[in-house]
This record gives C-alpha cells, sequence and structure tokens, in this order.
C-alpha cells in the first residue's frame, strides 16, 4: 500500500518521533515522545517560497546556540569539524576563532568518524530512507518531496570521500529538541536555521574533519 505525504507527515514521522500534523504551536499530544514538545517551535518562517517552523531559542540551552568562539585548530580557514564528544560543529574562521553550532550525532552503532568532503548540497532537499533505515522501520516511504515535513529540513550538504556518496549528510531537523544528543543513524543534525547559515558559507568543495576524539574546549568563549 502506497503511503501519500500528508499521511507520511502524520503517521510515518510520527512514529519515527520526527514529526506532527497540524499548524505549529497546535501539535496535538500523542505524537510526540515528549508531550510538550510543540513549545521549541515559535510560529513560521518562509524560505525560498516554504514554509518552515521557526525554532523558539527561548527555550534551548546557550550552549547549542550559534555562537562565535576561540578555536585552536591546524585545519585551514573554511573547513568544517565536528566534534561528537561534545556535540559541536565548528566552521573554522580567521585569528584562532571558529562559528561553534550545536548538532545532533550518531546513535551508538550508527558513529562514523574521519575526513570528508562536501561534494553536493540541496536547498529543501528530498529524503530518500537509507536500505539499512528500511530494514528497522520497513513502513517508511521510499521517497519524501522536500518541503515542511521533510526530516532534513531546508538543507542538505552531502558527504563524500574519494568521489563516492558517504551516506552521511549534514541537514536540518524536525526535532529541536535532539540537538546535544546521539540521536541520528550518522548524519549530522543542525537547527533549520542553522543549516541555513552553514549552506551559505560552505562552498562545495568545503573539507569536513568528524573527530573521535576529544575537540575544542567545549566551554570556549567568543
Amino acid at each position: 500500500m502506497s503511503i501519500t505525504r500528508r499521511q507520511f507527515s502524520a503517521q510515518a514521522l510520527a512514529a519515527m518521533g520526527l514529526g506532527f500534523g497540524g499548524p505549529a504551536l497546535a501539535a496535538p499530544q500523542g505524537l510526540f515522545k515528549d508531550p510538550n514538545a510543540y513549545r521549541y517551535f515559535k510560529g513560521d518562517a518562509v524560505d525560498n517560497g516554504v514554509r518552515y517552523r521557526r525554532t523558539n531559542f527561548s527555550v534551548i540551552d546557550k550552549k547549542w546556540r550559534r555562537q562565535m568562539v576561540r578555536y585552536l585548530s591546524s585545519e585551514p580557514q573554511g573547513t568544517v569539524v565536528v566534534d561528537t564528544r561534545h556535540h559541536f560543529l565548528y566552521l573554522i574562521w580567521e585569528n584562532k576563532t571558529a562559528i561553534r553550532y550545536g548538532v545532533g550525532v550518531g546513535k551508538e552503532g550508527f558513529k562514523w568518524y574521519g575526513r570528508a568532503r562536501i561534494d553536493r548540497k540541496a536547498l529543501w532537499p528530498n529524503w530518500v530512507p537509507p536500505p539499512e533505515m528500511l530494514e528497522r522501520q520497513p513502513d517508511l516511504p521510499r521517497f519524501v518531496k522536500g518541503g515542511r515535513d521533510n526530516p532534513l529540513g531546508p538543507r542538505a550538504l552531502y558527504l563524500y570521500r574519494n568521489g563516492r556518496d558517504l551516506g552521511y549528510r549534514l541537514h536540518g531537523t524536525l526535532q529541536p529538541w535532539s540537538i546535544g544528543s546521539d540521536v541520528s543513524s550518522g548524519c549530522i543534525r543542525m537547527f533549520p536555521e542553522d543549516v541555513i547559515d552553514l549552506y551559505q558559507r560552505c562552498p562545495k568543495g568545503t573539507r569536513v574533519l568528524v573527530l573521535k576524539h576529544l575537540g575544542a574546549d567545549p566551554d570556549a568563549k567568543g
């Protein structure tokens, strides 16, 4: 039986703990793991003609908010460094600084490390669940068009190594409360507003390093 996009938004996303039906700030209880999750949204915004749920940053811990910090690294300016241990993504800036973003990373068993490169970028990307996810959740649709209820959010940056798609992305999320957690199937999740910001700053060819060990001081101040 095929699943329509509307059915996916209300049913499959709910089963995944990813989304909800109805307008922003009016989410019916029972579709969230956290019945108060609607408080993480603050109305809507429009991006390239598509409406999306704005993050209510007043309920987000300040450490997960985008900010400029001091950061010592041997990586060149413009490199993206992901510190999976502390759930931060750094975009190396000049004068020993970086833009720091809070992120969600892979769950145990789905973590990965090493170097990659952003070789593809997509605005309001379509979502095709990977085979491993379909094995775990066979009722998921095989394709979801980009838009408000798409799990990848408003942007996706696709990670490659030696010309091969690794299957991992830097992308948005419908679960802003998951930032700062080990939660994904290996992708790096970001607030919708943050992935829009990163997308603008990272051209194709941007180098990415996912750290296995301790990265920067998580309490560094700008």
